[in-house]
């Protein structure tokens, strides 16, 4: 469930809401989703403080406990600890700001706890199992198969984001040098190798891309996978660019008519592709790297994944743990 949108009456404390999405966009370059994300947080802060101390309020005047008081409206409406989390994460990143622009004294933000979340470990197929579902698209689980079994060479094979997938241009295959041009968060660009695999898949793939565009004759697109029926190719700007949203969905239908989770989404093969490089012997840097994480303790969390998985292991097997 998500917060409320803006409010219809703009408090002062909009403009500053804006100016701080404003250096989000132009300065750090978040991404649509995670200006829209902040936009919904921080307008419908702006708007219980408006409510709650009076349409005047200045920001400088706001405290630790009107934080802590909006967050309790939060559980009150049932929303889980999560969307708690992430509403404080965005307050906390906009009294940042404020703070380091001179526009209050005291980062009163910094004084809320976080709200203690549960740590769920992710899923993770097997090796055997992720050779299986990419070894075996077709046509009964895919509208294009050999599309579809680029899509998911290059999510498991490259372990690159959902968003980085769908982001991609014929251009950046660097075919030379046997790698793949990734803009991931915060536009910071990494390469990431493509293997053999990948690459096979995807030379299929734009034969076929090639011969569908011919075809239509709407013209090209820079985009690298599209979707089937060139929706929006024709619009002025349009590329028919798959979507997010239609990737879940493929990876999905794919992945439970090959006998896996329901839960599998794109992110699920980025977690086996970090996972399975780290039991195959790759090294934390390594696969930090690889995957774009800012901080190396997100990458530990393979750490966490693999020692549990080995613990089921031992559970199972070893006569001195029955």
């Amino acid at each position: 469930m998500s917060t409320p949108a803006a409010p219809l009456v703009a408090s002062p404390l909009d403009a500053l809401v804006t100016g701080y999405l404003h250096m989000l966009a132009n300065e750090r370059g978040a991404s649509p989703h995670t200006l829209r994300a902040y936009q919904r947080e921080l307008h419908s802060f702006a708007a219980f403080i408006a409510e709650r101390y009076g349409p005047e309020q200045n920001v400088g005047q706001i405290e630790h406990t009107h934080i802590r008081a909006y967050l309790g409206t939060l559980y009150e409406r049932n929303l889980s600890k999560a969307s708690a989390a992430r509403a404080l994460a965005a307050i906390r990143g906009w009294f940042k700001w404020l703070a380091r622009g001179g526009l209050i004294e005291q980062n009163a933000a910094s004084l809320v706890s976080t709200p203690r979340l549960p740590k769920h470990l992710p899923r993770v197929p097997s090796i055997e199992q992720m050779n299986r579902v990419v070894d075996s698209v077709g046509e009964d689980a895919a509208s294009w198969p050999t599309r579809d079994k680029a899509i998911l060479e290059m999510l498991y094979g490259c372990g690159i984001r959902n968003a980085e997938l769908t982001g991609l241009n014929l251009d950046d295959i660097h075919w030379a040098n046997e790698a793949i041009l990734v803009r991931g968060k915060g536009q910071k660009q990494r390469y990431v190798p493509l293997g053999d695999a990948a690459a096979e898949a995807l030379r299929f793939y734009l034969a076929e891309r090639e011969a569908l565009l011919a075809a239509a004759g709407t013209g090209k697109t820079p985009a690298l996978f599209v979707n089937l029926q060139l929706r929006g190719l024709s619009k002025p700007g349009g590329q028919a660019r798959l979507t997010t949203r239609s990737v879940g969905r493929i990876v999905k239908r794919i992945a439970i008519l090959r006998g896996l989770s329901a839960e599998v989404h794109p992110h699920t093969l980025r977690h086996a592709f970090g996972t399975h490089l780290l039991e195959e012997g790759a090294d934390l840097r390594s696969i930090q790297e690889l995957l774009g994480h800012e901080r190396l303790s997100t990458t530990q969390r393979y750490t966490q994944l693999t020692t549990a998985q080995l613990t089921q292991v031992y559970d199972r097997t070893h006569p001195r743990a029955r």
